[in-house]
């Protein structure tokens, strides 16, 4: 299993707890994983991006044109981060509709804004799209099963936060 994926968004997003979760998830399934974050204006909103590599890799940057993946938190990043897709690359964004520059490119959209507020979690955006990226068969290293058991994992002992974080990414699988 080689896959190298990218993670975009805004600060305060939760771009760093996904890359982390999908890392854990990467390790338990007995993976090597390297990850890198840049952070930036994240405290004041800016735009944050995480690379995260699970297989047999030297560095934890991901080259332009290289990235299997790109998940984007706020579709507003999308057109910043899409160079680093490969040509059959995949995409999944928080957005009602694709930017013309990504048209034509193999992706999926989900509104994570308005599924979170139904949710009264505005915070749960991450997941929703970590979801509605898990939904689509073969594009990520795991499964939908997988993911909850590293939220599981990672959440004992914060029984309503895992029911939360559970009922987000659901929300996203089901989108």
């Amino acid at each position: 299993m080689k896959q190298q994926l990218v993670l975009s968004g805004l600060g305060g997003q939760g771009i760093l707890f996904v890359t982390r979760l999908l890392a854990e998830t990467a390790i338990a399934k007995g993976y090597p994983v390297l990850t890198s974050e840049t952070h930036g204006m994240a405290q004041r909103g800016g735009v944050v991006i995480s690379h995260l590599k699970v297989g047999d890799f030297a560095s934890p940057l991901v080259r332009p044109g290289q990235a299997d993946a790109l998940l984007s938190l706020k579709g507003e990043t999308l057109p910043l981060h899409l160079h680093f897709l490969k040509d059959g690359g995949f995409f999944s964004t928080n957005a009602k509709s694709v930017p013309a520059v990504a048209e034509g490119i193999n992706g999926v959209l989900v509104d994570a804004d308005s599924l979170a507020l139904q949710l009264k979690d505005p915070q749960a955006v991450n997941l929703i799209v970590l979801g509605r990226t898990v939904a689509q068969p073969g594009k990520l290293f795991c499964t939908a099963e997988d993911i909850e058991d590293a939220l599981r994992e990672r959440m004992k002992g914060k029984e309503a936060a895992l029911a939360r974080a559970l009922a987000a990414f659901r929300a996203g699988l089901e989108a």
